[in-house]
């Protein structure tokens, strides 16, 4: 009997305390409604002063996120105090402190993707619709979100990359000027004149019609190569992602077309073999020794 009304006291205990913090419950709940509504009201005015600024769509969303963010932590920790009176800033502090070590650990990889994605947005360089390589990735950035950014190669493909990869890794911006330039080797025999080669080659890069005309196009003898004098062939065109592939092609299959018409041979490796012995042209070696 002793148990029995022990227990009935505790829930007689319990119940009073719980009956005693309904006021203070009913008010931390009015403060979370509020704090929705303030939220919601915070991103709004976030939104229409930051509207005016000439930011990208992510980094206006990664604003509006914080600022909300910042809402809800203030009215979370209003909370709070309004239904745990003894809970301070000074314990709340030191609790987090306690938890944030093991939460950094745990989550070591979220925070390091996350800290990347902000930066990556306050960049002026690398938006959607660039085209990038990075650690063999290739191809247009579709949408950068805070963890991870998404890459869509132009085989159709979707590559998610983690940000801190790109944060901390070279990136190539293929798409980051209008223009950019383009290059490639050209080899021809040694027996060719090589103002003529030239002039056929520069004929052949002028025809292409995505050669950028105003743009200095350069034919420069590169260097004795084992079969060929090579030529190092620049141009300038657009930038615009899949279409520098089809650009390259085009190029490449004009100088080949104004070669054969020059009747200018782009050679193939030769190898000479030297015997030390005179070598036995007749059908049995034997008979010629």
């Amino acid at each position: 009997m002793q148990i029995i009304d022990i227990l009935r006291e505790q829930i007689n205990e319990m119940a009073a305390g719980v009956i005693a913090s309904l006021p203070a419950i009913a008010v931390g709940i009015l403060v979370l409604v509020l704090t929705w509504l303030v939220a919601r009201g915070a991103g709004r005015i976030a939104g229409a002063i930051i509207g005016k600024a000439e930011l990208r769509p992510s980094l206006r969303g990664l604003i509006d996120r914080l600022v909300r963010l910042a809402v809800w932590m203030i009215g979370l920790f209003t909370a709070a105090v309004v239904v745990i009176p003894d809970l301070s800033p000074a314990s709340l502090v030191a609790g987090l402190g306690v938890g944030s070590v093991a939460i950094g650990f745990a989550f070591k990889d979220i925070f390091e993707n996350f800290l990347a994605g902000i930066l990556i947005m306050l960049r002026k360089k690398m938006q959607v619709g660039d085209t990038i390589e990075c650690e063999g990735v290739l191809g247009t950035v579709e949408h950068i979100a805070l963890r991870e950014t998404y890459i869509r190669h132009f085989s159709g493909e979707l590559t998610i990359m983690p940000n801190s990869m790109l944060f901390m890794n070279p990136v190539e911006i293929w798409t980051d000027l209008d223009a950019r330039r383009y290059d490639v080797m050209v080899g021809v025999s040694y027996d060719t004149d090589l103002d003529a080669a030239e002039a056929a080659i520069r004929k052949a890069v002028q025809s292409v019609g995505h050669v950028i005309a105003d743009r200095p196009i350069q034919v420069l003898a590169h260097e004795f190569n084992s079969s060929s004098v090579d030529f190092h062939v620049r141009w300038w065109a657009p930038s615009s992602g899949a279409a520098t592939l089809e650009n390259r092609d085009q190029v490449i299959r004009a100088i080949k077309r104004e070669l054969d018409a020059a009747r200018i041979e782009i050679p193939f490796p030769y190898v000479t073999h030297t015997f030390r012995e005179r070598v036995p042209m007749g059908s049995n070696p034997g008979e010629a020794a």
